[in-house]
């Protein structure tokens, strides 16, 4: 791929070519409203005919879906005569989410409720070159301006609007190429986002085994060469409150525990906190909750890059004592038999209700020898390790797609 920089008149700042272009290509790119190179197409389907539906992330897909809960599988009339015929290669958008970017080019030939509009292509296009084409941020904001309501939930994008939607579009090949090329980074996203999931699924199935079981002392799986039974213990043997005072909330350096044991993060605020507030330094290494989020799974242990940061008491700090290895005692707590069980025990299931440090140390705790827990901590760091090196991958992928649908279309 070549770069091409774009040359364009003081006075106007759209060009008629990309920012990167495959090398060999240097036509001008074309400005076509979409009813210029779309018509549409009223034939009506069959039962035979399998139902397709349009997403916003996903695009055609098979499967009758509710348009308005974006997902969810629904049951509707067997009466199928006013359905609309789709052929492979049609452009389908859902008239009432199109402008959330639920638009699409069929692969296969089916047939979509009366809430869709389809389109055929002519020959100026290569159908599946304008799935990428007319997803992009750009598009969206124009099929947003031209549909119909004055509400999000009663916007309509109906034909007349559709067809004064305007794109630039290349010649037949560059289409072929630039669709090839998204094809393959779309096939490299949708692989580590498959190596991520086999990951997490795993994770998920080893830490229901390598615990034991409520009513067991030992657990299913163990290393090799550990056989005694677990001690059902307390979590107030293992962990000494950590109150070092800090600064107040005008001008402390906050961090925040996030919900779903997603870690431990600076806390970005809007507002200048108050002066009136106590905070209490925190150091790497030690584990945090938040006493109102326990059943959110609210846990965390303190990075090193935020050390010395500080919180309020309502999410408490906490050093390791006694010979408890804490990535060993992280995964145990964040297990939803623990954190759910326990934390719904502890406040009457009154979700509001705070998980307060006395409640939280009576809980009961199951604990091997330091030296399995060394083990098992360590086997699941090494885990979390590669689940965050794949999902940073992902990432990476995903924004270069971002990045290059930006610089390679108009």
């Amino acid at each position: 791929m070549q770069a091409t920089k774009r040359r364009a008149k003081m006075s106007d700042n759209i060009t008629n070519s990309p920012q990167f272009r495959f090398a060999g290509y240097t036509d001008t790119w074309e400005q076509h409203k979409l009813g210029e190179v779309y018509t549409e197409r009223n034939e009506r389907g069959n039962n035979s005919l399998p139902i397709l539906s349009v997403s916003i992330h996903h695009g055609i897909s098979k499967g009758e879906l509710d348009s308005s809960s974006l997902g969810k599988v629904v049951r509707r009339s067997e009466d199928k005569s006013l359905y609309k015929s789709v052929r492979s290669g049609d452009l389908v958008f859902n008239m009432m989410r199109a402008w959330q970017g639920a638009i699409g080019v069929a692969k296969i030939e089916g047939m979509v409720s009366p809430a869709y509009i389809t389109a055929i292509p002519n020959k100026k296009l290569f159908p599946p070159f304008m799935d990428y084409c007319l997803r992009r941020h750009e598009i969206i904001v124009q099929i947003n301006n031209f549909s119909y309501g004055v509400t999000d939930f009663r916007k309509r994008l109906y034909w007349d609007s559709f067809s004064k939607v305007s794109c630039f579009i290349p010649s037949v090949p560059e289409q072929i190429k630039i669709n090839l090329f998204f094809n393959h980074l779309d096939n490299l996203i949708t692989l580590h986002q498959r190596k991520l999931e086999l990951l997490k699924g795993m994770k998920k199935g080893l830490l229901q085994k390598m615990f034991p079981k409520d009513g067991d002392n030992v657990p299913e799986i163990r290393f090799v060469g550990f056989t005694d039974a677990w001690e059902q213990r307390e979590v107030g043997e293992f962990l000494e409150e950590s109150k070092i005072k800090g600064s107040d909330g005008s001008i402390a350096k906050k961090l925040t525990v996030k919900l779903w044991r997603k870690g431990i993060v600076l806390k970005e605020e809007i507002y200048k906190g108050s002066k009136a507030t106590q905070y209490y330094i925190r150091k790497s290494g030690q584990f945090m909750y938040g006493k109102l989020d326990f059943l959110n799974q609210a846990f965390g242990i303190v990075p090193d890059e935020l050390d010395g940061y500080e919180s309020t008491l309502d999410s408490p700090a906490f050093d390791f004592k006694n010979d408890l290895n804490p990535n060993f005692f992280l995964e145990y707590v964040a297990l939803e038999r623990f954190y759910k069980y326990q934390g719904n025990i502890a406040n009457g299931s009154r979700k509001a209700k705070r998980i307060h440090v006395e409640t939280f140390f009576r809980m009961p705790i199951p604990i091997p020898s330091y030296e399995e827990q060394q083990k098992i901590g360590s086997f699941f760091k090494q885990l979390d390790d590669t689940i965050t090196l794949h999902q940073r991958e992902l990432n990476s992928l995903e924004n270069l797609k971002k990045s290059l649908l930006q610089q390679m279309f108009i």
